[in-house]
């Protein structure tokens, strides 16, 4: 609002969650080939498969340890990053993996949206 002139406001892209579930012994590259590719935020767990090691043998892991990276990307950008994490599970020796988005609905505050968002406070939209 501008001296009381209502004025349309741009709205910002909407974010998603990114999870990658990776063998743990590739975690920091995926996690740096992740970061390479615009996504600001990312947290890990480390987590334990259930699968037998003929299942792991049959779809190509190696091993039941794994992380699980979190990240926010834009949406606009989520599909290009999917297919830069599927060429790279398709490339790397025991780099396979499994990654997919969630929509975020919600997100409080401008910093907040910022920081997820990977925008600076000069390419701000409102």
């Amino acid at each position: 609002m501008n001296n009381g002139n209502l004025e349309p406001v741009k709205s910002p892209d909407r974010l998603k969650l990114i999870v990658t579930i990776v063998n743990r012994s590739k975690s920091e590259y995926y996690a740096d080939f992740i970061q390479s590719q615009g996504v600001n935020v990312q947290y890990f767990v480390s987590a334990q498969g259930t699968s037998t090691a003929e299942m792991l043998e049959l779809i190509g892991l190696a091993d039941d340890r794994k992380s699980v990276i979190f990240g926010v990307v834009q949406a606009a950008r989520s599909h290009e990053l999917l297919q830069a994490l599927d060429e790279k599970f398709k490339t790397v020796r025991n780099g396979r993996g499994i990654a997919f988005t969630v929509p975020l609905t919600a997100v409080i505050g401008v910093n907040a949206f910022e920081l997820l968002s990977n925008i600076r406070s000069s390419e701000r939209f409102f």
